[in-house]
């Protein structure tokens, strides 16, 4: 529905509601110190709001819960998994698909077949799960990405991009070392910027000049269409779900977490054509997740996912789903407050290095930042910064391309007063921000080491 209004309208209805529970500043004080100033440690009851993540918190629908009563628990051949395959392969038609728990399953059982030492993964960005399962199998991480992409304050429409030359140069030089290329649709690591089809045609043809496959992360497919719909010359026509099937057959594969787009609570996969391939990791899958038509999913789940994939390409839902992102990110950048420009499509991205520069960025002033959200307003964030990409595979620590502290919007969760308390909140801790201070990180695991890493405000 096209509106000449501004007031942007849910386009759903309140079917059932959840209690918030309201706290004080000096209970989140006290909450924040057990959980060793690691917002990922605390309890859920203790956040007001919780922007950590987008990934399995948002809302199912009337017809999702429907889908679940459909749910057949059957240990192979279920019908649930018919359901859901089909459902897959309408928006991509790959020959294989290979139904994991969640999106991280699905990497380790690509890298664990495809990786190993000395071999080369590129990407536009790595987001934290793909790069930790890549450097696991002995492998590289690299980077890809373009210039504008590592500046938060620069306006491209399509700062996700891949650099197509740095990849034809890596390829030319190293190409029996990199078994895979992969696109992160849109960019999680770089403020939720999308990739425009223009530049998956471009790496899709590099990659099989070099006879190396293309694979999509593809866990915001739904939003990464959705913009280039909006903003690519020639695409604003064309249905969503058409541009969806052109991006799938421009690769050779795809990992998913269906906890993203496709609106579930659980569950993703990993679609592909190569059948030799399919084979070694439907081996992995059965010796780790599941029999390859559940995949340590239950059939209610399978269900639930098969109609979110149809409600995830609705244009009504995603004009909602973007506008009101970026209701968030331009009331906070008309205020003052440096963000990841343009706005992304799942999430709002506080440049912290801006905001807080006088801490240095080893004294992680993304993490800074988002222990005072949560102490002055209850709000939960995500660094994305020092503490989660500042670790070197060999053990050193550097500081990362940008300091983000991510507030990820679940989806059809949140309502517009919920949106403005945030406004506010973000607000009042800009305006304080000369008087944060940095963190020191006291325990730290070997991996992965921002979820359960501890640390303590330094004098």
């Amino acid at each position: 529905m096209e509106s000449s209004f501004s007031t942007i309208i849910e386009p759903f209805r309140i079917h059932s509601v959840e209690p918030l529970r309201m706290t004080t500043s000096d209970d989140r004080r006290r909450a924040i110190e057990d959980a060793g100033f690691n917002l990922f440690n605390l309890h859920a009851t203790d956040v007001l709001i919780d922007f950590l993540t987008d990934s399995g918190t948002g809302a199912m629908s009337r017809d999702q819960w429907a889908a679940i009563q459909q749910g057949d628990e059957s240990y192979a051949g279920s019908p649930s998994w018919f359901r859901f395959e089909a459902a897959v392969k309408d928006l991509f038609p790959f020959k294989h698909v290979i139904p994991t728990h969640q999106g991280r399953a699905a990497e380790k059982i690509l890298f664990s077949v495809l990786g190993g030492d000395g071999r080369i993964v590129p990407n536009n960005t790595h987001f934290d799960t793909t790069r930790a399962n890549v450097e696991a199998s002995g492998a590289r991480a690299v980077d890809l990405l373009i210039a504008e992409g590592r500046e938060a304050s620069t306006v491209h429409p399509f700062k996700g991009n891949m650099d197509v030359a740095e990849l034809e140069k890596l390829l030319a030089a190293q190409r029996d070392d990199v078994p895979v290329v992969f696109l992160t649709i849109t960019n999680n690591s770089g403020g939720g910027q999308p990739v425009s089809l223009a530049n998956i045609r471009a790496v899709s043809e590099t990659c099989h000049r070099y006879g190396v496959p293309l694979f999509l992360d593809s866990c915001r497919f739904a939003e990464n269409a959705w913009f280039i719909h909006e903003r690519e010359p020639g695409q604003g026509d064309r249905e969503i779900a058409d541009i969806v099937r052109e991006i799938a057959s421009l690769a050779d594969g795809m990992t998913m977490s269906a906890k993203k787009d496709p609106f579930g609570n659980i569950g993703g996969w990993l679609a592909l054509n190569d059948d030799d391939l399919a084979e070694r990791c439907r081996t992995v899958l059965i010796l780790t997740e599941g029999f390859p038509t559940y995949g340590g999913l239950a059939g209610r789940d399978l269900e639930a996912i098969a109609q979110g994939l149809r409600e995830a390409v609705h244009p009504d839902y995603l004009r909602y789903r973007i506008r009101s992102t970026a209701y968030l990110g331009d009331a906070l950048d008309a205020a003052g407050v440096p963000v990841v420009k343009p706005i992304g499509g799942h999430a709002v991205y506080i440049d912290a290095r801006a905001l807080l520069s006088h801490i240095p960025a080893l004294q992680y002033p993304g993490q800074s930042l988002a222990v005072a959200l949560y102490i002055t307003g209850g709000i939960r964030s995500c660094e994305i910064g020092s503490v989660m990409f500042g670790r070197q595979p060999d053990g050193t620590e550097k500081p990362a391309d940008m300091e983000l502290v991510r507030l990820a919007i679940p989806r059809r969760t949140y309502t517009q007063s919920h949106i403005d308390y945030v406004i506010e909140v973000v607000k009042a801790v800009a305006q304080d921000a000369s008087n944060l201070r940095g963190y020191r990180m006291v325990r730290e695991p070997l991996a992965l080491r921002h979820f359960t890493a501890e640390f303590e405000p330094l004098d």
